[in-house]
């Protein structure tokens, strides 16, 4: 195992261990996690067995790993920690160039807190890490929420505008759709988000509001980044959706955490992309 990064001086200094079977990997995710988390304690490991021992070091705050170790993969490794870690929970992101199409076929392993894909980079990667670690108090963007219970939606708008967010709520998908047309038409984008949950009351589902959205309103992920909210474990019904569209799912009940994280690095993926498409 590497020597630690920095000294952990306090219980509130983060520790991330990283997990990869190549060094330069393993460095190059360093040096992008002391600019975006200045004073972390990094634990650099170069196979499942290292990271097994590294849990003892005291509070853990991340985990990343590949998918593949030299000696197991990221999915039992993730099984181990969960199973064998004094902690309640710790954050575990696989880091892979294979995400995309593990998540189209939903090769996920409810072990797994988030997927990232190392095609978009490391620093994106620095910044998606530090949305989990220590999550904006102030994001910035308009979110298409749909949701048919009241009770939830009001919550989850008031835990999204806490942190800065615009939120439009709908309850039903044809709304929603209707909102999304209207500003295209009228050759603008006024949301830059959509978060919906699958079931919902109207004629449309969360899954036909993907189809729509992508395929004949035309939206890329780039441009409308959705995340579908879900309580459903049915693994078949999961493929439909990531096949339909959906940039990521948020399990529910939902942690706010979690969402925000998610939600912030789907605008600052989004962001990128209009910005490259307008450089041309």
């Amino acid at each position: 195992m590497d020597a630690t990064i920095t000294k952990h001086i306090s219980s509130e200094t983060p520790c991330v261990i990283i997990v990869d079977g190549s060094k330069v990997v393993r460095r190059l995710i360093e040096s992008v996690l002391m600019k975006e988390l200045p004073g972390a304690r990094v634990i650099s490991c170069g196979s499942g067995e290292e990271a097994k021992a590294a849990l003892s070091s005291g509070v853990i705050d991340l985990v990343t790993t590949a998918l593949r170790l030299p000696d197991m993969d990221g999915f039992e490794l993730a099984r181990y920690v969960r199973q064998n870690s004094p902690q309640a929970y710790i954050p575990i992101v696989v880091v892979s160039g294979d995400v995309d199409s593990r998540m189209q076929n939903r090769e996920v392993s409810q072990d797994i807190t988030d997927y990232f894909d190392k095609s978009l980079g490391h620093e994106a990667l620095g910044s998606f890490i530090r949305g989990y670690i220590r999550p904006q108090t102030h994001a910035v963007g308009t979110v298409l929420y749909i949701e048919d219970s009241r009770v939830v939606a009001m919550a989850t708008r008031k835990a999204l505008e806490k942190h800065g967010l615009t939120v439009i709520h709908f309850v039903t998908v044809e709304e929603g759709l209707e909102k999304v047309e209207s500003d295209r038409a009228n050759g603008r984008q006024l949301c830059d988000l959509i978060l919906t949950d699958v079931y919902l009351k109207g004629g449309l589902t969360g899954k036909e509001l993907l189809e729509e959205v992508r395929s004949r309103i035309g939206y890329g992920k780039g441009e409308m980044p959705i995340l579908v909210m879900t309580g459903d474990d049915n693994v078949a019904n999961q493929v439909a959706l990531m096949r339909a569209g959906a940039n990521d799912m948020v399990s529910k009940p939902t942690d706010e955490k979690v969402l925000l994280a998610k939600i912030s690095f789907q605008l600052a993926v989004s962001q990128r992309f209009r910005q490259r498409i307008q450089q041309g």
